[in-house]
């Protein structure tokens, strides 16, 4: 079991290209397990975590509604943003500047066989890190992701997740909203989930900017301790 996870941050990136990237990383985990199982093999699994902030840009689920994007394709071009429809669970999300977006591809033959605790990972993942900012973040029944006041009229999402697995390797993760613009979850019903706002860690801290790097840090802590991993920072593989 190679608990090993090698950090890349890719910066600011389009989104397909980083998504071609993932499944890249994907295919060749994949591939890895093919080979051991056929050769009868034990060769060690790489598992990695990228960060990423993405130009402004819908993506949908394998299972969402297409009528959860409020604007047609004149609108998206007109606000710069692009669309995709993609193959992890979930519905409609937004990606943009002052969000940081997690992917970890990660075999969890290498943690523990089970997607369900794997969700619930990344979720205190986030709930801890915003804990440090003296937020109480709180998962919602029924709803993937991480909130703040749940159970009153002031419910508001602050962390979407939405993740692709298969033979125990993932894929896609988590988007925090740390310095985001707001208006543009305007655009869409987020989630498919009607009646519910969303939020980002500089408005409810009362700041004009969060530190990215210093959020990010905490994430990294708490997911090493969750996952009782050891974050490895490497090189960026190029790409594009």
């Amino acid at each position: 079991m190679n608990k090993n996870v090698q950090l890349q941050d890719l910066g600011k990136k389009d989104y397909k290209e980083t998504w071609d990237y993932q499944e890249q990383l994907f295919k060749e985990i994949l591939d890895l397990k093919i080979k051991n199982r056929r050769e009868n093999l034990s060769l060690e699994t790489p598992n990695y975590f990228l960060f990423v902030e993405h130009p402004h840009v819908y993506t949908l689920g394998k299972s969402g509604d297409f009528d959860n994007l409020l604007i047609d394709e004149a609108k998206l071009k007109e606000i710069d943003a692009t669309f995709y429809k993609i193959n992890r669970g979930g519905d409609i999300t937004y990606h943009g500047p002052g969000q940081i977006v997690g992917y970890p591809i990660l075999d969890l033959e290498n943690f523990f066989t089970d997607i369900h605790k794997y969700l619930r990972f990344l979720e205190e993942m986030v709930i801890l890190t915003l804990a440090e900012y003296g937020l109480k973040a709180e998962r919602s029944k029924g709803e993937t992701g991480v909130w703040l006041d749940v159970g009153t009229p002031f419910a508001r999402k602050i962390c979407a997740m939405g993740v692709r697995a298969s033979r125990w390797v993932t894929m896609h993760g988590f988007a925090l909203n740390v310095n985001a613009n707001l208006g543009y979850f305007d655009h869409m019903i987020p989630c498919g989930i009607k009646g519910k706002s969303v939020t980002s860690l500089h408005v409810e801290l009362g700041k004009p900017e969060v530190s990215m790097e210093e959020v990010k840090e905490k994430l990294l802590k708490h997911f090493a301790q969750l996952f009782e991993a050891e974050v490895l920072h490497k090189a960026t593989r190029s790409f594009i």
